[in-house]
């Protein structure tokens, strides 16, 4: 039977000053039956597009506040715990608790996708609900965004 034997050789990240990108080189597989000394050899190389991201601002119970560069496609919750910032996320975010609660200001709040039901029955077991309380696994961060407390 034909089979084709990867082995990754080398990988060199290299920086540009206009972009990054990884190349691979050296990427040789076995074609054939195996007893063949057919070889093949190719060179790609994948251009990383830079994150957009934004500042965002929690505030903590005590008041204090921490601001964070937020990467535009990640849920708040995950932008948190990246950033050491404690909010729980006990259901890893499968929207099975409430221990990602946020409370958003009032204008910021308007912008947000609306509300599935889930998360509202959900919202129903935190503590403190406030009108405008969303759970961050569920907000996912926005370009507009910027400067949100």
């Amino acid at each position: 039977s034909n089979r084709i034997v990867p082995a990754l050789k080398s990988v060199k990240r290299q920086t540009p000053a206009s972009s990054s990108f990884i190349t691979l080189t050296g990427i040789r597989g076995r074609i054939g039956n195996g007893n063949s000394d057919t070889r093949r050899s190719f060179h790609q190389s994948t251009f990383l597009q830079e994150k957009k991201t934004v500042k965002v601002t929690y505030v903590d119970p005590m008041g204090d506040e921490i601001v964070v560069d937020a990467e535009v496609g990640k849920h708040l919750l995950d932008i948190a715990q990246d950033n050491n910032i404690e909010l729980e996320g006990a259901c890893g975010g499968e929207l099975a608790c409430a221990t990602c609660h946020l409370i958003f200001d009032k204008d910021m709040y308007e912008t947000l996708e609306e509300k599935d039901p889930e998360e509202d029955d959900m919202l129903d077991m935190a503590f403190e609900l406030t009108d405008t309380s969303r759970l961050g696994c569920q907000i996912t961060v926005r370009e507009d965004m910027e400067g949100m407390r």
